[in-house]
């Protein structure tokens, strides 16, 4: 379908056609009427799919219209981290080019300049705000925020804010808004806790689900059957018979991430770790330096995986296995962009791993060409997934022997 078949402003059309958007991605057929309807919606799509076009255009059509109120926050759109908040805010800065709609971005890592300015922006009263949840709820307490005229509350990659720990500062965002606000909510994965969350503040909603694309046949999947203790073993050897270029690990752990960054470090491997602990200001200086070539390994937890476009990626390795498929499919997804879409994707599996890793290759479809492990290594052991999930299910711990 074409942007201009649907109930769009001609103004939004104009901002539409210079952007060169003329198709519309399946989410947002799908979407896009629904939410000018006035109607709640759940829609479950993965990023990639357009989904941020699919809610913001017809946002922004509406508040076109100028039927809402002048310096008022009319819509506030939630995002997990700073970086989706910021590509959200340049989004919005493409589409209304030709709509005078106003947007202010508000999330933390900043200093007290950036501090006032959200804080001037919330009470000024801009058309949309994005923002995280943390920051958002720090300038509720100081007292700068008037929700009581706002008409569309946004969560964008619900699961990830839901996994982050956010229910508690969303919940307490929504109850601070009229009874009367559409509420918009888009999920890459729909968990019993986002069902939760969705019967709690929406009302009636309409559902959207988007099918989980594949990964294209352009990235080669590959992995090592092993034992934990030969993951880094693997690795070394890896990175000796090819020294490591434009690559990203993959780890579920916080902890794991630092140790194995600390650890190739020592192996004289130019490489950085990207997890949730570091300070913003430093997180953007390690994308930075990445992207610009300064670091040839880039060891991160899932918060790089979804939102994040890194071109030139020649390999993604999973250090570990992450925690569902569709996570497999975002990690993977970051090679094979700007490289002639070919990429390379090895995931390293334990005996403890096996069952899980069967469950990303039924969703697949596929068996993923398991390589042999150098016989230097050492022995490895059998792919044998369903005798590993019974072992994992039948183990007891030992008692303590200094309890009676």
């Amino acid at each position: 379908m074409r942007f201009d078949e649907l109930n769009l402003e001609y103004d939004v059309l104009d901002g539409l056609d210079a952007m060169n958007f003329i198709e519309t991605t399946p989410v947002q057929e799908l979407t896009i009427p629904i939410i000018l309807e006035g109607k709640d919606v759940i829609a479950c799509a993965q990023t990639g799919t357009g989904k941020t076009a699919a809610y913001v255009l017809p946002v922004i059509n509406e508040l076109s219209k100028g039927e809402h109120p002048d310096n008022a926050i009319n819509a506030i759109i939630m995002a997990p981290t700073r970086e989706l908040a910021q590509q959200i805010d340049q989004q919005i800065e493409g589409f209304s080019y030709f709509v005078p709609v106003s947007a202010v971005a508000i999330y933390g890592g900043t200093d007290g300049i950036a501090w006032e300015q959200q804080k001037r922006g919330l009470e000024m009263g801009a058309d949309i705000v994005i923002a995280t949840p943390g920051r958002l709820l720090s300038h509720i307490k100081m007292g700068a925020v008037d929700f009581s005229h706002t008409s569309f509350f946004i969560l964008d990659e619900a699961d990830r804010m839901l996994d982050m720990g956010f229910n508690e500062d969303i919940m307490q965002i929504y109850k601070l808004l009229p009874q009367s606000c559409q509420t918009i909510m888009f999920s890459a994965t729909m968990p019993p806790k986002i069902r939760t969350l969705a019967k709690t503040i929406m009302k009636d909603p309409e559902e959207v689900k988007i099918a989980i694309s594949r990964p294209p046949e352009s990235i080669m999947q590959t992995a090592y059957i092993c034992y934990e203790i030969q993951k880094l073993k693997i690795l070394r050897k890896l990175f000796e018979e090819s020294r490591p270029q434009r690559v990203i690990i993959f780890s579920s752990s916080k902890m794991k991430v630092k140790d194995l960054a600390a650890t190739l470090s020592r192996m004289s491997f130019n490489v950085a770790a990207m997890h949730s602990d570091l300070e913003q200001t430093k997180r953007e200086e390690v994308m930075k330096d990445f992207k610009n070539g300064r670091i040839d390994v880039l060891v991160a937890t899932d918060v790089v995986a979804r939102g994040i476009d890194i071109n030139d990626i020649k390999l993604v390795i999973n250090y570990d296995i992450p925690h569902d498929p569709e996570d497999y499919i975002h990690r993977i997804g970051r090679t094979a962009r700007g490289t002639g879409g070919e990429g390379l994707a090895i995931t390293f599996v334990s005996e403890e791993e096996q069952f899980q890793f069967k469950k990303i290759e039924d969703f697949l479809g596929k068996e993923i060409y398991k390589i042999p492990i150098d016989p230097v290594i050492g022995e490895a052991p059998l792919y044998q997934p369903e005798k590993n999930m019974r072992k994992k299910r039948t183990f007891t711990p030992k008692r303590n022997p200094r309890k009676k």
